[in-house]
């Protein structure tokens, strides 16, 4: 019988990755994604698995946070759709991860790397076939590079192409995409002769653990049952707000009288909605009153974006 469980979900992504007892598994994923010239050999997790997160069905960005070896400070996270801001966050936190390390007295030559990585089951970047995307403080015209500073990684999973015939003999990163978007289809036995390798069979030893735990499956499936609330309400404030938006935009459009004040209007009316409806989504998560579309979309755009902005931070610190 197939697993049955997604570790894309945040409940078993957490307990895979951020479990002491697991620490191959995260170890394997960081150097496949980071390919470093001396791979990780030790992670400590500052932020552990715990059941207490994942006491409330609203869904918040349950993050992993570790510190190997050599002194790297590393922020691990999954996201299964893209929210508005989402690289701007990965820095702040990266920054933060750097920031935080120089307590009183120290100096700054004993600041150590600070890592942001985000893996997504989602498209990003819709302009390129990339999948892994790596971004660092550097000059480009002059080829230099700020050492030991702040970098962000990207990984999109469903840009790479995987397959059984091939996973025996694709990358790392490959790997672990395919086991992330499609162990749930899997039996145990299958999935272990396709990963074999020794972090992938402490991955599935835990996703075999949620799927017979009474305690985990129960979790999980709440938290999964969170997760497709969350897109669907996600999915209707949007086509709500991209319906109302089109609408003002047509209506301001044609009170301009020009083509391009129409096209224009459309479009401004549309970043509107879209701005709108998520606007909406936040302050459902965070328990707040709702406002009405007809309100939000009074407001300019960028009060609308500075809010959702604001909502954004609220919501990540109380996953915090």
């Amino acid at each position: 019988m197939p697993l049955g469980i997604k570790p894309t979900v945040d409940f078993a992504f957490k307990k895979i990755f951020g479990s002491p007892e697991s620490a191959d598994a995260l170890i394997g994923l960081l150097n496949a994604i980071l390919a470093l010239p001396r791979p990780i050999t030790q992670v400590d997790v500052r932020n552990p698995f715990n059941y207490q997160e994942f006491a409330e069905d609203k869904l918040i960005v349950l993050d992993i946070r570790a510190l190997d070896s050599t002194g790297r400070w590393l922020n691990i996270e999954m996201q299964v759709s893209i929210a508005s801001g989402l690289l701007q966050r990965l820095a702040y936190y990266a920054c933060s991860l750097y920031v935080d390390q120089l307590k009183s007295g120290k100096n700054y030559v004993s600041l150590q790397p600070a890592i942001s990585i985000c893996l997504l089951s989602a498209v990003l970047f819709h302009d390129t076939a990339t999948a892994h995307h790596r971004f660092r403080m550097c000059d480009p015209d002059q080829g230099k590079e700020l050492p030991n500073a702040v970098e962000v990684h990207t990984v999109e999973l469903t840009k790479y192409t995987l397959g059984e015939d091939t996973i025996g003999q694709a990358s790392k990163i490959e790997q672990w995409a395919f086991f992330l978007l499609f162990a749930d289809q899997y039996e145990p036995r299958r999935l272990r002769e396709l990963l074999p390798e020794v972090e992938f069979q402490e991955a599935i030893t835990i996703v075999e653990q949620i799927a017979c735990k009474t305690e985990d499956r129960t979790m999980y499936d709440q938290r999964e049952k969170a997760e497709r609330d969350h897109q669907w309400r996600l999915e209707g404030a949007l086509n709500a707000g991209l319906e109302q938006g089109r609408e003002q935009g047509r209506v301001q459009g044609l009170e301009q009288g020009r083509v391009q004040g129409l096209e224009q209007g459309r479009e401004e009316g549309r970043r509107q909605g879209v701005v709108a409806g998520k606007i909406q989504v936040m302050q459902q998560l965070l328990g707040e009153p709702e406002r009405s579309l007809d309100d939000l979309l009074q407001q300019p755009l960028q009060e609308l974006t500075r809010l959702l902005a604001e909502l954004q931070e609220r919501l990540r610190v109380r996953g915090g």
